[in-house]
């Protein structure tokens, strides 16, 4: 039996494989292997971390079954699961939480989030909703990793699914490949449900925009809405509605949420023109920001049949930031929009010296009761392996190891490219 899923995992993500790699679908607390609803293929943890323990959660016909289990981890400052991916390609990954009362103290953790060694977020865990969150970056070594970490007494971390995707070479290009984007928002005007695998081979999650005041949802007349020239491969799903007003002179505000203070966003927004106009109309308009056309301001005409795309970079946002969609004085249509993402940007670490990570692997390897660590052994910093200390460098060294106290015994290996150790 356990041969029979197994082909029909592979047979999921072949099908999947044909547009986007999947690297990893992993039910966490699960021990099953199987094919979901959404046709997408899933394995449990059990052979990919050793800490924690298995929940179920209370039953609820609202989430997906993927859902219905997670791993809980009691012990240990942070959790890792450390998977191996392609050196230099560029992912996504998208963790998932649903605590659905497992431990029936109807209590949802908050805990910290984190990435080969790079803060991520803080979780803040509901008793009945899915709570999720995405990164995309370009992985610097042959291994990624994805922790918890506890930040409250008696509030246990937990996840409940950990999803990487490749992503293709050309998308969200525009942002250094020393900086991650964090996703904030994507959505689809006009739509009613959330657009994702199969109509995404990513699976990125569409979700239905907030439809403001003034602004009437538009059904595109296209029978094909061609997207193979867009470099961020938007699903032609999202793109056979949108929003506009009602008359040229309006305006369409974009909806951001932004912090109050300032941080540097990467935003897509993406056109398709929703019916073939004649020769006496024209819809072009531009992007405002704070009621002012951006610098070197980009005219936007959308495309019929097809689709246009326009991002903005290197600029900062607060909850003081608007922005809007302006016609220009020669358009007589309104402005429209099809989909949008927004991300933050933040610098990636570098990580723990090289030389001090096959160190510790070495150690590792030798002796077993040093496994149950994984992740970056020295970011963030308070979270640095229990049995060492690391200095203070933006590339950090370990600096002390302190073996005593578990039961190792035999050999030590060699560890010798770990010379910054002066206490041991």
């Amino acid at each position: 039996m356990a041969t029979s899923h197994l082909s029909l995992f592979l047979v999921a993500l072949s099908a999947i494989s044909a547009s986007a790699d999947v690297l990893w679908n992993i039910d966490c607390g699960s021990s099953d292997t199987y094919i979901d609803g959404n046709f997408i293929g899933w394995i449990g943890d059990n052979d990919l971390i050793q800490n924690g323990q298995s929940e179920v959660v209370q039953s609820s016909n609202s989430v997906d079954h993927v859902m219905s289990t997670l791993r809980v981890f009691t012990t240990r400052k942070k959790n890792c699961y450390s998977l191996e991916v392609e050196k230099g390609g560029q992912i996504y990954a998208r963790a998932s939480f649903y605590y659905g009362n497992y431990d029936q103290k109807s209590a949802p953790p908050t805990f910290d989030l984190h990435y080969d060694g790079n803060y991520w977020t803080t979780v803040e865990t509901s008793n009945d909703r899915v709570v999720y969150y995405e990164t995309t970056y370009v992985v610097k070594g042959d291994s990624m990793s994805v922790c918890v970490a506890q930040t409250q007494p008696n509030q246990y971390p937990f996840m409940s699914a950990l999803e990487v995707r490749s992503l293709g070479a050309n998308m969200y290009k525009h942002v250094d490949s020393n900086y991650a984007l964090y996703l904030k928002a994507r959505v689809a005007y006009g739509t009613t449900k959330d657009v994702r695998y199969s109509a995404d081979a990513y699976d990125r999650i569409w979700q239905p925009a907030a439809i403001g005041t003034g602004l009437t949802v538009v059904a595109s007349d296209a029978l094909f809405i061609d997207i193979t020239s867009i470099d961020d491969n938007p699903p032609q799903a999202v793109m056979q509605n949108a929003v506009t007003t009602s008359k040229a002179s309006e305006s369409i505000q974009l909806t951001i949420d932004s912090p109050a203070k300032a941080v540097p966003i990467y935003m897509n927004l993406y056109f398709s023109e929703v019916t073939q106009l004649g020769t006496t109309q024209k819809r072009s308009f531009e992007l405002y920001a704070d009621d002012k056309p951006l610098p070197n301001p980009e005219i936007i005409v959308p495309p019929y049949g097809t689709v246009t795309e326009m991002w903005l970079t290197n600029f900062s946002a607060s909850s003081n930031t608007s922005f809007s969609l302006v016609a220009t004085s020669d358009s007589t249509l309104p402005p429209l929009i099809n989909a949008m993402e927004v991300f933050y940007v933040d610098a990636l670490t570098d990580g723990t010296n090289s030389k001090d990570v096959d160190g510790l692997s070495s150690l590792q390897t030798e002796f077993t009761n040093l496994q149950d660590w994984s992740g970056d052994p020295c970011l963030p910093s308070p979270y640095t392996w229990d049995w060492l200390n690391c200095s203070s460098d933006a590339t950090p060294r370990v600096t002390a190891l302190y073996l005593s106290g578990y039961d190792l015994s035999g050999q030590l290996p060699d560890f010798s490219s770990m010379d910054a150790v002066v206490t041991m």
